[in-house]
């Protein structure tokens, strides 16, 4: 049995908006050379893989990528 205990890796505290800069990091993180494309093809290539080892791999690097 597990517990998920959901912590940022820094304290962030927003005071106040910056919507270009909002654009950017939404760019970067989901568009088609993003972060979130990458780790989603990582991840539906694990389940195509027929190593174990590839299969562990694959999912490590999908889900630590969009972090």
């Amino acid at each position: 049995m597990w517990t998920y205990d959901k912590k940022l890796q820094y304290p962030v505290k927003i005071t106040k908006t910056n919507p270009s800069l909002a654009k950017v990091i939404i760019s970067q993180f989901g568009g088609p050379d993003g972060e979130l494309a990458a780790s989603q093809r990582y991840l539906s290539q694990r389940y195509t893989a027929t190593d174990g080892r590839i299969k562990g791999v694959l999912n490590d690097i999908g889900t630590e990528g969009s972090e």
